[in-house]
């Protein structure tokens, strides 16, 4: 099934890159998370195939592998200034790109003639929930509590607003890649801001990690997420964000040795460069609905969804420069917050050539949106 993913994976990328205009905004995130959901949906994948590949994705978990190894790899191999500075910054622009995205996403859905409650219940906020595991599903279960109605059809009605937000953000992650590379100094290629020393961008370094040095930090980044999970189960805290805590405290405290940090750097670089398209081809065959997509592909909720994800972006852009970061990196971690949690953060760093971010698209899509679902739970309850 690896080598399947791979070869399906790698070559619908391959065609993205080759669309013109489309190659330009992110075309092979976007051919090879979308095209083979819809092709399963007019059936024309075999059924066996879907079978297997959606077998493969329950029984491994492939993608909290990858997130582990991403997230854990990249945080070890980072400089310990810039992990302090990097989370302290991050917040400012995204608190004040979440207020602005809610005000404007509703006003833009009521002048298209949507209800201002449901525009924003069902349509803004979905999309700032953090995807659809720890987003979507908690809360229209909440939803469903307040209002007495059923989860299931609470939550048909804002998932296609969560996949519209996502391909809305993969999109304007390619247009803020091609800015980066036509005014360099609105980006750090991946470093947040300038006393980033970039430890990740290291590509020729002459030293390279030992087998084991890789395979033990492999063991780390499996053993943080097993953790998480523990974490998980004890008090309710997501998997991902205790993961992310605790190895910035590794780093930190100096728990690591510099060995394994070198082996974490090729753990990392191995993830990102060759698990992310065959990851994004299994995706798209199991848990992106194309119906749900379509279901969302009128006017008044384009435009909505739209200038949501716009809004999000656009104030990370301008704060993310007010409080020192470089505004395209900024914005993007922003775009993070509009997409299908880590899911989402995947398809969008990937589409913005910019994976190192991950440590901090993971704390702006999972902390963000919990504080968005408890926001929109209070506020709901009151109007109730």
């Amino acid at each position: 099934m690896i080598a399947v993913l791979t070869v399906f994976g790698f070559t619908c990328a391959e065609l993205g890159a080759r669309i013109p205009v489309l190659r330009r905004i992110g075309g092979p995130v976007i051919v090879t998370t979308f095209l083979p959901s819809c092709l399963v949906y007019y059936k024309l994948l075999p059924n066996e195939l879907v079978s297997s590949i959606n077998d493969f994705w329950q029984a491994t978990n492939i993608l909290y592998l990858f997130i582990a190894s991403v997230v854990v790899g990249s945080i070890l191999s980072m400089n310990r200034l810039t992990i302090v500075r990097g989370f302290a910054k991050i917040f400012i622009p995204l608190a004040a790109g979440s207020i602005a995205a809610a005000i404007l996403g509703t006003l833009t859905g009521m002048a298209f003639g949507l209800d201002a409650h449901r525009t924003f219940f069902y349509i803004v906020i979905p999309i700032m929930a953090g995807g659809i595991g720890e987003g979507a599903i908690p809360l229209t279960l909440g939803y469903a509590d307040i209002m007495n109605l059923p989860q299931q059809q609470l939550f048909a009605q804002v998932l296609p607003a969560v996949m519209l937000g996502n391909l809305t953000a993969i999109i304007c992650a390619g247009l803020l890649n091609q800015l980066g590379k036509r005014r360099p100094d609105y980006t750090g290629n991946g470093r947040l801001h300038a006393a980033d020393d970039g430890g990740l961008l290291k590509q020729n370094d002459t030293t390279l990690a030992s087998v084991e040095n890789i395979a033990a930090a492999g063991m780390i980044a499996i053993t943080l997420y097993i953790l998480g999970i523990l974490t998980h189960k004890l008090i309710g805290l997501p998997a991902p964000v205790t993961m992310l805590f605790l190895a910035v405290l590794a780093k930190l405290t100096y728990a690591v040795s510099p060995k394994l940090e070198d082996g974490a750097r090729s753990v990392y670089r191995f993830f990102s460069t060759t698990v992310t398209y065959p990851l994004l081809f299994a995706i798209g065959v199991t848990i992106t609905p194309w119906s749900d997509l379509v279901a969302a592909f009128n006017l008044a909720n384009i435009v909505t969804i739209v200038v949501t994800v716009l809004t999000l972006t656009t104030v990370g852009f301008f704060v993310g420069r007010w409080v020192g970061l470089y505004p395209i990196e900024g914005a993007i971690l922003n775009a993070c917050h509009s997409g299908m949690g880590g899911i989402g953060d995947v398809a969008i760093l990937t589409s913005a050539n910019r994976l190192q971010l991950m440590p901090f698209a993971q704390m702006a899509t999972r902390l963000g949106g919990a504080l968005t679902i408890t926001t929109a739970l209070l506020l709901l309850s009151n109007l109730t």
